[in-house]
């Protein structure tokens, strides 16, 4: 069984901030993690290889080649084989082109049985990449998966809703998108830490010319969307002072929500 786990390297947003006059994320010195929602997706690609003695692992990303310490992070934690797609030509790619150039990637690879691609990443937000994937892959997808079965034949998943779940069956080769919910990730070995900072760490890069990708299709040009505008929320906070008694206070608090159709 082979399997393809799409990851992203992303910014922790948790130390993010905002250029005020120009709209855009300040990412110098800003450290960059991988996505979380993709570590759920290794994760799940690795507990499949801990029960089965024929799966390989294969993890891919787009990105500048500083994104290779997300890869050798996934080769610590026990992936396979990691490749990174990094040229100035995938520059400034939106979730289509993103896809587009993934696609033509997991297509040189071949012979998936499954691709695990995290729900969404946290500096977008789209959840879209991995659905546009399998649609130019011309494969079933199952998104929001909080629970996977893998048989011989075919995946049982839980797909998660915001009232409970469906299950979903679905024969290979089929794409997953992996949620928190499906598991804990599992923290990198320190014996497979020492061997991925290795020079022959199992890391390949690809650029342009190493993919069947059309050039019409990617790039910051050849996207059919961009981020117009990044701004800070103001916050205006409007309060109302009650004077009175805790029982005269009670009651106002209970006239205001009224009036507000709040109770």
């Amino acid at each position: 069984m082979k399997i393809v786990v799409c990851v992203k390297q992303v910014p922790d947003t948790n130390e993010v901030q905002i250029n005020h006059e120009t709209g855009t994320l300040i990412r110098e010195g800003v450290p960059s993690i991988i996505n979380p929602d993709d570590k759920n997706a290794i994760e799940q690609a690795l507990k499949i290889k801990d029960t089965r003695d024929d799966v390989s692992i294969t993890v891919l990303s787009m990105g500048p080649i500083q994104a290779d310490v997300a890869l050798r992070e996934a080769l610590a934690m026990g992936v396979d084989e990691a490749i990174l797609l990094s040229d100035r030509a995938f520059a400034g790619s939106d979730t289509w082109a993103t896809a587009t150039i993934l696609a033509a990637a997991i297509n040189k690879i071949g012979n998936y049985d499954i691709i695990f691609c995290g729900r969404q990443a946290i500096d977008g937000d789209t959840a879209q990449v991995g659905p546009e994937i399998a649609e130019f892959l011309n494969i079933p997808q199952i998104t929001y998966v909080e629970k996977l079965e893998v048989e011989s034949k075919k995946v049982r998943a839980h797909r998660a809703t915001e009232e409970g779940y469906y299950v979903i069956e679905s024969e290979y080769p089929v794409l997953l998108t992996a949620i928190k919910e499906l598991n804990k990730p599992r923290y990198p070995r320190m014996r497979l830490i020492h061997d991925a900072y290795q020079a022959d760490a199992n890391l390949k890069i690809w650029n342009c010319s190493d993919i069947d990708v059309d050039l019409t299709q990617i790039g910051v040009k050849n996207s059919p969307t961009n981020v117009y505008k990044s701004f800070v929320p103001v916050r205006e906070f409007k309060g109302t002072t009650l004077e009175g008694t805790y029982k005269e206070i009670a009651e106002q608090v209970v006239i205001n929500l009224h009036e507000i159709n709040l109770v």
